[in-house]
């Protein structure tokens, strides 16, 4: 069975010279959705939802640059002949998770020390934000008919994957091949790490365990689907860029863990006690109530 069905278009909408395009409305959405979560936690566990709304403020636009320069980097030789404004076109898709982790991790590493609060409190707060947020991104690779694998037999459309949707089957089928949907992999592997994230905010594990589990066990269930891509960005030769680096990021991971179980008892729930009236405060309002 082929599937060739029309794409689903991907603008979202248009307003005279303005065009909306379904990516950057689903990452939005994911965004929002992810901002919506941390501020409930943050609020469960006192911390300023004003300052995760800062933080946020930084951390999004932040992301974003550090996403298109990762990728404008390894894929330099498809910008450098064409206008100079491709470069900054991430409407028609073109950002690097990694480097949108990069970015954001480094604002929140310099956003916990100017506002002189626990990095790692900040970061397992948001990290099943996170997760959650890339789960949904990928439809917006979907809808751009990007981040596929490559070409599956006639077998495999006729039986595993007539479980799916035929909207999946038709927008991953291209010039009349189907593709492997790795996007759909990808997101389904993220949705169970956010289950697992916040399982392990229950199990009130050391703090910083949530943010580093987010790190290892997304860029494992990354490692395997990279490879099945075939618009990945590669190091040198056949070395594909996002399986480098999440190797390197689960020894990381796992190193920080080992570490961190060794040098703090503080808890994910762990939570200041609440403030107690002044003293001063204290003894005027019994010497008032004396004096009535």
């Amino acid at each position: 069975m082929i599937y060739n069905v029309a794409p689903i278009d991907r603008v979202f909408l248009e307003i005279g010279p303005l065009t909306i395009y379904w990516y950057g409305v689903i990452i939005a959405a994911g965004a929002a959705l992810g901002l919506w979560l941390a501020m409930k936690e943050a609020d469960r566990l006192r911390l300023n939802k004003e300052l995760l709304i800062d933080f946020i403020v930084f951390a999004v636009p932040i992301a974003i640059i550090f996403a298109r320069i990762y990728y404008v980097i390894f894929e330099w030789e498809r910008y450098a002949n064409g206008p100079w404004w491709g470069v900054f076109a991430i409407w028609e898709g073109g950002i690097a998770i990694h480097g949108a982790v990069i970015g954001g991790v480094l604002t929140a590493i310099v956003f916990a020390r100017v506002r002189k609060i626990s990095f790692w409190q900040l970061a397992d707060i948001v990290a099943p934000s996170l997760i959650l947020g890339q789960a949904i991104g990928r439809w917006g690779n979907f809808m751009n008919q990007e981040a596929h694998g490559g070409p599956i037999s006639e077998d495999s459309i006729a039986t595993f994957y007539q479980v799916l949707p035929d909207f999946i089957m038709n927008q991953m089928t291209i010039d009349g091949v189907t593709y492997h949907p790795t996007f759909l992999y990808e997101s389904t592997w993220n949705i169970l790490v956010f289950v697992l994230l916040l399982l392990l905010r229950r199990m009130n594990v050391l703090r910083g365990e949530i943010f580093l589990s987010y790190i290892i066990f997304y860029s494992i269930g990354r490692y395997f689907i990279e490879g099945m891509r075939t618009d990945s960005l590669y190091v040198i030769g056949e070395l594909r860029t996002a399986q480098l680096l999440s190797i390197v990021l689960i020894i990381i991971g796992i190193i920080l863990i080992i570490y961190r179980r060794k040098t703090t008892t503080v808890r994910y729930n762990d939570v200041p006690p609440p403030e107690k009236k002044s003293p001063k405060n204290g003894n005027k309002a019994r010497k008032q109530k004396k004096r009535k």
